[in-house]
């Protein structure tokens, strides 16, 4: 896990990086060069290259004053610091450059052009974006309140700390790309099967991201080489605390209508471990303890550095009588083994990406001709259009149906075990199955053909029908 990569800091010798700023100057002094160079060498006039140049350059300026510096991490007086660059961020990035520029060599290949890719990049890559976080503010709204609607706005909003559901982007990507495609009259199910095999590429480099980030856990398990143990001030090492387990307690979560506040835990001890912390404490089988978060500590961290570094004590409780006290170096550095979901995921996408190419292989493979009815053979093995990205879609399903049994961060849903991911696995799945079976029948019946019948008609038809879709 490695959450910030590197902070770039808020300022340099006296004078702010982001907005008003460094930043800013080397933005203006670029776009002047870029003028100054297209009219020096004569391939356009100067006031061509400020029409060419000036919407980018306006729409860089606002990022720079206006939306970065709303970014920058403070520390423990609230005084800004500096822009972190996260993993997950970089991976992401990862994701889109590979993901995107593979699929335009594909379409390339496929005869519909890269810029039938480009055309769709940015539509698919919003909607993937909106469709991840809503996904995402939806599961776990609760956690975004705040005390007035602008607040609780600005936390949905706030993409810098993270929560993104791969479902979601899915889902929300497909929707803006079908209306995309729409527009610009593409053939769906082709274009489909090109992008397939690179979504898989982009969830590789996707869930490596979640890994920087340490979330998207599984949850508790033996250590091996699926498991993955995360460091102090990630997520799973404080829900860790709260259940006791890194302080040697197993038990029983306290149900009450009272509702405990956020960094709180309440349990019923079945055991202590011996020589652990809170067998030091006294701790005792049967006793009903509160463990909480203590967020003392926050002066530690140097005021250069983010308020986000810091790492929390923990104070034990027998109903109001502290117990315990254990500041950050009293407790263990590192989390208990949890499933790394986030590597399985990768491991994952790289095979299915490999499988996918074996896949369109063979449903590009055509049959030998050595008689006069291999023609007719020749255009039952054509390529099925569309085939290839339902293959993907329910392996995918597939997927995720097997990793959230190993997950602990979706609850059960609709009176069931099952997830919201594991529900809207299972409708992908059939949805596909069902479209599967039935554009498999068609294609077969678009090679059918009569004695004497021509092969021009059957080809141009099926080729209609896919520029159709």
């Amino acid at each position: 896990m490695r959450r910030t990569l590197f902070l770039i800091p808020h300022e340099f010798a006296g004078w702010p990086i982001f907005g008003i700023g460094w930043a800013l100057l080397f933005l203006l002094i670029a776009v002047l060069a870029y003028i100054g160079w297209e009219s020096r060498r004569g391939g356009l006039g100067a006031s061509t290259a400020i029409g060419q140049i000036s919407g980018f350059a306006v729409m860089a300026a606002v990022i720079l004053v206006v939306v970065v510096p709303r970014t920058e991490l403070v520390n423990t007086l609230g005084d800004p610091v500096g822009v972190a660059v996260r993993g997950y961020g970089m991976f992401l990035m990862l994701a889109a450059i590979a993901s995107v520029g593979l699929a335009a060599w594909r379409a390339e290949r496929a005869g519909l052009g890269a810029d039938s890719i480009l055309q769709l990049a940015p539509w698919t890559f919003i909607g993937g974006l909106l469709g991840a976080r809503i996904f995402y503010v939806t599961q776990y709204f609760e956690d975004f309140l705040r005390p007035t609607w602008g607040e609780t706005l600005m936390a949905m909003a706030a993409l810098n700390q993270g929560g993104l559901v791969v479902y979601g982007g899915f889902i929300g990507g497909f929707i803006a790309s079908l209306i995309a495609l729409k527009r610009h009259q593409t053939p769906i199910w082709r274009i489909g099967d090109v992008i397939i095999p690179c979504v898989f590429v982009g969830l590789l480099f996707g869930r490596l991201g979640c890994l920087m980030n340490g979330c998207c856990y599984g949850g508790a398990c033996e250590a091996g080489p699926l498991a993955v143990r995360f460091p102090a001030g990630s997520q799973v090492h404080a829900e860790q605390l709260l259940s006791g387990e890194l302080l040697g307690i197993e038990g029983q979560p306290v149900v009450s209508e009272e509702e405990l506040p956020a960094g709180q835990s309440r349990m019923v001890v079945d055991s202590v471990s011996p020589d652990s912390l809170a067998s030091q404490a006294g701790v005792q089988n049967g006793e009903t303890l509160t463990i909480a978060l203590d967020p003392t500590y926050r002066d530690q961290v140097p005021l250069d550095r983010p308020a986000e570094e810091a790492l929390p004590g923990v104070v034990v409780l027998r109903e109001d009588e502290v117990i315990a006290r254990y500041s950050p170096s009293d407790l263990p550095s590192i989390a208990a083994p949890v499933w790394g979901t986030q590597i399985i995921s990768s491991v994952f996408a790289a095979i299915m990406f490999v499988v996918l190419l074996i896949v369109e292989r063979i449903l590009h493979r055509q049959p030998k001709q050595t008689d006069d009815a291999a023609p007719e053979r020749a255009i039952s093995g054509r390529r099925r259009p569309g085939i290839l990205m339902l293959v993907g879609f329910i392996a995918y399903g597939v997927l995720r149906i097997v990793l959230e049994w190993i997950r602990v961060d979706e609850k059960g849903q609709f009176g069931t075990s099952l997830s919201i991911s594991q529900w809207v696995s299972l409708v992908v799945i059939a949805a596909s199955l069902v479209t599967l079976f039935i554009r498999w029948r068609g294609a077969d019946s678009t090679s059918e053909q009569t004695p004497g019948g021509g092969n021009a008609k059957v080809v141009g038809g099926s080729d209609a029908a896919a520029a159709g879709m």
